[in-house]
């Protein structure tokens, strides 16, 4: 049986590592500050954004919810984020994505300054990460990162493949993994024979949307798997699929009507050297990782070196 590879364990101890980075910094009467916007009633995005700034509060990172009305327009959201990008005491500015349909995303995401760009998203970032100068990395695809250099898994000199290239995910933990000196194919929706490219990996993320798209015939024994997909099973049927007769499963779908599942299947965990759960894998790193991110823009903004 694989390792399961503890992404709480280790987004405490990235939380931990940041909230004294901040302790460091109020000795110099600086406060990091990060600004998150959310616009329309996405219950899911109300949920995120929470969440992130309840994070904030226990690091001791200033937090500000910025809540708009789903009739905002591009102007009123450009607008928003001009005046953000002009305020000293915020060093981070969050747009909660979707936006609503009137919106122009990317619009608004290209007039977040690259140095308050917490998210990553900022094509300057994406430069930054591709030619290996310091920079704001995208959150999940860094504790993608974090968790195997934290966890003592060699990423250098081993094979890679990413599922799924997407800008959010796939794009930039492929160039993370290039710039720590692994060779990395990304596969998608139109790889022919994808087993075949998958079979081949020591280091398999998963990144593809798919639920359990990932089974065991498709993964060479003793790599190692980074699920980063997270899907809703709704189907009973499914569940029994998954998970077999595990109970913790079946008793949470009587109750919430739901469970999550990765992109993996649970049972290439009888093949894998180690992996990640979901949930308890990724996702924990994706919001510790935010919070590094607004540390490192505090310092970054100011001259002060990053850690």
């Amino acid at each position: 049986m694989a390792i399961i590879l503890d992404g709480n364990k280790i987004a405490t101890e990235i939380k931990n590592e940041v909230a004294a980075q901040v302790k460091s910094l109020a000795t110099a009467g600086i406060r990091p500050g990060l600004a998150a916007v959310l616009a329309g009633n996405d219950p899911a995005s109300e949920i995120y954004v929470r969440n992130k700034v309840r994070a904030c509060e226990q690091l001791g990172i200033y937090s500000e919810k910025l809540t708009l009305p789903a009739s905002v327009t591009t102007q009123e959201m450009l607008d928003l984020v001009n005046t953000l990008n002009q305020r000293d005491d915020v060093d981070g500015i969050l747009v909660q994505l979707p936006l609503p349909p009137q919106v122009d995303s990317k619009r608004v995401l290209l007039a977040v300054s690259p140095e308050k760009d917490v998210d990553g998203f900022h094509p300057v970032n994406v430069g930054y990460l591709s030619t290996q100068r310091p920079g704001l990395n995208p959150c999940t695809p860094a504790g993608v990162i974090e968790i195997l250099k934290r966890s003592g898994i060699e990423i250098a000199g081993r094979d890679a493949v990413v599922l799924g290239r997407s800008d959010i995910v796939g794009k930039p933990v492929a160039m993370m993994l290039i710039n720590d000196n692994a060779t990395v194919m990304v596969c998608h929706s139109r790889t022919i024979d994808l087993a075949a490219h998958t079979r081949t990996a020591d280091i398999l993320v998963a990144a593809i949307g798919k639920p359990a798209m990932v089974t065991p015939d498709m993964v060479k024994r003793g790599a190692t798997v980074i699920d980063v997909g997270i899907n809703r099973v709704t189907d009973k049927k499914k569940v029994s699929e998954y998970f077999g007769d595990d109970p913790k499963r079946h008793d949470e779908f009587s109750r919430k009507g739901s469970t999550l599942v990765g992109d993996v299947h649970p049972e290439v965990s009888e093949v894998a050297g180690a992996i990640t759960p979901v949930p308890g894998g990724v996702g924990p790193l994706t919001i510790a990782m935010l919070m590094s991110n607004t540390v490192k823009a505090a310092r970054m903004r100011r001259g002060i070196a990053t850690q």
